[in-house]
């Protein structure tokens, strides 16, 4: 019986509940060998790397990597710029304000560039479409489209095995994703989704991230180990 092969992957790790049990799914699942990234983007939510960092240890990534990118010198988005976090506004359908232009264009490009020089040919990303906040660039046709052009675009996708985007909790509900972390030994209680958590860390309770991550716990009639995350 011929022995599977093992996959090296970049995996996009904010520090959060979707990306960490992402990066779960990838090891534990899938047995890939996985590079886990993470972005300082000057994000007022700066707490989330400190997660990030101890996630990827907890879960054994084969290495953890940092990037600076100055997204607040752009704006136009409350996670990067002098906008106030909406608290308690869940039942828009509009584009919020929380979504930071062109974020996950930008992050998986440069995943992209680092996936080339890994010889990587998966990139991961907890993106998801059923409780989210309606970004623009977590949804399937960008995904799509991006892995598309990354490989008309690249030395690695032109000579090489080319890269897949996978994103394997798309179609997930919050508590299907915190089911699925908690069979794979996710640490909840490492990681942090608040948007404008206080000065110590602590979450706001009332951001959109906040709303979805405690009505996925509540569903499971599960406590939250984050304290209020």
């Amino acid at each position: 019986m011929a022995c599977k092969e093992t996959k090296t992957a970049v995996v996009l790790l904010s520090g959060g509940l979707d990306s960490s049990t992402a990066l779960a799914w990838a090891i534990k699942d899938q047995g890939w060998q996985c590079h886990a990234l993470a972005f300082d983007y000057g994000q007022r939510h700066r707490v989330e790397l400190l997660s990030a960092k101890k996630i990827a240890h907890s879960l054994c990534a084969t290495s953890y990597h940092e990037l600076a990118v100055d997204l607040r010198s752009i704006g136009g988005s409350a996670l990067t710029d002098h906008i106030d976090v909406p608290r308690d506004a869940h039942a828009s359908k509009d584009i919020p304000v929380t979504y930071v232009p062109a974020r996950n264009m930008i992050f998986l490009s440069l995943a992209m560039a680092l996936a080339e020089t890994l010889a990587a040919t998966q990139l991961v990303i907890g993106a998801n479409v059923v409780d989210y906040s309606g970004y623009p660039d977590c949804r399937p046709d960008f995904l799509a489209s991006f892995a598309s052009t990354a490989n008309l675009g690249t030395k690695w996708g032109r000579e090489g095995q080319g890269i897949s985007v996978v994103a394997p909790l798309i179609t997930m509900k919050k508590s299907e994703i915190i089911s699925l972390g908690l069979k794979l030994g996710v640490d909840y209680s490492l990681t942090h989704s608040c948007y404008s958590p206080a000065m110590d860390g602590t979450a706001c309770g009332h951001c959109d991230s906040c709303y979805y991550r405690r009505q996925g716990f509540q569903t499971l009639n599960q406590a939250d180990p984050s304290q209020g995350g």
